[in-house]
């Protein structure tokens, strides 16, 4: 059973609202170009009303021939809308909160205010031909009854889906499916999941938004965003071919660099355990584990190192067995081992790799094998 889910990327905006995080204009055209090319659909660009360099980069960004529709952010006011207009996006985002802690806190308004402001902001947006997404912020603490009202007021505005922010990441899988199943059979309207990653479920919850029905999913590269970031693009779209056997048909092979570049012009470290693009996804140590992946890959991964940029690495340190030695050294030195000398040698690898506390590099492995050979 295969579907269609519309991948919004939102590196460009929520992914820069990271604490310390500037992309620089050419970062910002640069990222949307590969965003594009690895097959995004959608790119939220940015922040018209900000004006200046960000209003000038999104001009770019939708005069770059791009494929991906490209979206602005703004809140339930007019005159966001018209920056936005004037950038010339074809879509909107209109973001206003829904919960009653943001209502009566940060707004300083009402639920009715809150309905009147975005039916407003929505209906002068599809006046102008626009793409409409209505972001209900904090919709995860918000009261579901008025929730349901705000989508359908939504709906019958014009709205074309509807962004269910988790904005400070306190969901979990099985209360959001049925959160946004409820929704859907409520009101009907297409979903967007926009989860933030606060207890480490933003993918998690992404995905069971869409078994619910959700349409849309809203992604940065890296998980980049506030705090403890977004549903990472990486994984859920691997998520979704791998685990739901839905394939959106993206150059997965190019995520890897997609995602070295973006930690690069974000000042953010790729971390050499992060899922999908990581380094050591393809790294293996573990006698056991290596020697499986050896014999066959399929073993110990679900999908080839190549899909996403990466090579398979048998690291040779205190956990490697002789099946890696041997292979290691046959491979990559052209020198054949027997089961003694392989057996030796990892004596002296494990060794190494404790007083050193690491692996070894390619180099010392060659010294300790000069090493045994001299001891004759």
């Amino acid at each position: 059973m295969t579907k269609h889910i519309t991948i919004v990327d939102t590196t460009l905006r929520d992914g820069e609202q990271t604490a310390g995080v500037v992309f620089a204009n050419q970062e910002k055209l640069r990222i949307a170009k590969l965003l594009d090319e690895i097959g995004v659909h959608q790119i939220e660009a940015g922040i018209p009303v900000m004006g200046g360099d960000e209003k000038a980069v999104i001009k770019e960004i939708v005069n770059a021939g791009l494929k991906a529709s490209i979206m602005g952010w703004n809140r339930a006011v007019i005159s966001d809308i018209q920056h936005s207009i004037d950038c010339g996006v074809d879509a909107v985002a209109i973001s206003i909160s829904t919960s009653d802690i943001h209502i009566e806190y940060k707004l300083h308004s009402t639920r009715d205010k809150v309905l009147s402001s975005m039916v407003a902001a929505c209906e002068f947006a599809k006046k102008h031909n626009l793409y409409v997404s209505v972001n209900a912020e904090d919709a995860s603490r918000s009261d579901m009854e008025f929730l349901l009202r705000f989508a359908k007021e939504a709906r019958e505005a014009g709205a074309d889906r509807l962004r269910f922010c988790d904005t400070v990441g306190i969901m979990e899988p099985f209360s959001t499916y049925e959160k946004i199943k409820t929704i859907r059979d409520e009101v009907g309207i297409d979903i967007e999941m926009h989860m933030h990653n606060d207890f480490g479920m933003a993918t998690a919850n992404t995905f069971a938004g869409i078994r619910a029905g959700a349409t849309h999913a809203g992604v940065t590269v890296n998980g980049l965003g506030e705090r403890a970031g977004n549903a990472a693009l990486e994984e859920v779209v691997m998520a979704l071919k791998y685990l739901d056997d839905t394939d959106l048909n993206f150059k997965t092979e190019r995520f890897r660099e997609v995602s070295e570049y973006v930690a690069r012009a974000s000042g953010r470290q790729l971390p050499a355990w992060k899922s999908i693009v990581g380094s050591n996804m393809f790294a293996h140590e573990s006698g056991i584990h290596a020697d499986g992946a050896l014999k066959n890959p399929l073993t110990y991964e679900v999908f080839k190192p190549e899909e996403v940029g990466l090579e398979r690495q048998i690291v040779i340190g205190k956990h490697s067995g002789t099946a890696a030695i041997k292979a290691k050294f046959s491979k990559e030195y052209g020198i054949e081992l027997d089961e003694k000398e392989a057996a030796d040698i990892l004596a002296m690898v494990r060794a190494h790799a404790v007083e050193l506390k690491r692996s070894l590099f390619d180099k010392e492995l060659m010294y300790i094998y000069e090493e045994y050979k001299k001891r004759g």
